[in-house]
């Protein structure tokens, strides 16, 4: 039987997911790799063929992912790290997304995340220990036009973490929210689905082109680093946010946010509860 650690990953053939799996294996661990298509692990796969398992799941099959997390602990033996990251992108003002688009991105980015937690704790539960990592984004502290359904769906998936941290850690089990900011992981192209704009947001749109402008992030790569010392830690955190800037970021918004409610307590107040 392995003696090191077990990983299991959720889109792990690019981005983020294929980062944390090359470093976990760089590491001496072994890892359960899954993704939709599998093919882009073959060269990992040809260079740790004793510690790497590739296997093909889409996380909106409830049931497929039930039987590829229970095939994954019994390759290995068992689980110790569980990093639930498969996720797209769907860009669209509100008005602009049709309730396919809505309901296909919710099943991956929301449903896909739960699903994959609901079939991981029975195995972390049982051992006494294990560390779930949701993976959601450092965009989950305040919506911006065009990607409200991303940053809602991993709002959802950061709340839930909360929970589910209370909910098991009487078990051993611990949980992280980890919060990465934008790196190039072909989120916005390969993951990308895009609702037909309306004529009536183009204005809006030019202002948010330039806002963003074309640099598509640092390399996933450089994230790792942050992911390896994070699973080591014997007492790691509710939520991590992944890279400086975002840091930075997040914290302008929080900021933001606690003077706006500072400056609309009396009205606050005017109600009782």
């Amino acid at each position: 039987m392995f003696t090191g650690r077990v990983w299991f990953i959720t889109g792990a053939s690019r981005g983020l997911g294929r980062a944390f799996t090359e470093a976990a294996l760089e590491a001496g661990d072994a890892v359960v790799a899954t993704a939709r298509n599998v093919e882009p692990l073959a060269d990992l796969a040809a260079r740790y063929p004793a510690t790497l398992r590739p296997m093909p799941l889409d996380v909106t099959d409830r049931a497929a992912v039930r039987e590829v997390v229970d095939r994954a602990a019994a390759a290995f033996g068992r689980l110790d790290i569980v990093v639930s990251n498969a996720g797209t992108m769907l860009l669209g003002m509100l008005e602009e997304v049709t309730e396919e688009q809505v309901r296909a991105h919710l099943d991956v980015n929301l449903f896909g995340a739960i699903w994959v937690a609901q079939a991981a704790i029975p195995h972390l539960r049982a051992r006494g220990s294990g560390h779930l990592i949701l993976v959601t984004t450092m965009g989950t502290g305040g919506g911006v036009a065009t990607t409200g359904l991303y940053a809602g769906g991993k709002s959802a998936v950061d709340s839930i973490g909360q929970a589910l941290a209370m909910e098991v850690e009487p078990f051993g089990v611990k949980v992280t929210v980890v919060q990465p900011g934008g790196y190039d992981t072909g989120l916005f192209t390969s993951g990308l689905t895009m609702a037909e704009p309306m004529p009536e947001y183009a204005p809006l749109r030019e202002r948010l082109a330039e806002m963003w402008g074309d640099d598509a992030g640092p390399d996933p790569a450089t994230a790792a680093p942050v992911l390896m010392e994070l699973v080591d830690l014997p007492e790691p955190p509710l939520r991590l946010i992944v890279g400086g800037a975002s840091y930075d970021m997040v914290r302008q918004m929080n900021e933001a946010r606690a003077a706006e409610y500072r400056a609309w307590e009396h009205l606050s107040r005017k109600a009782p509860g």
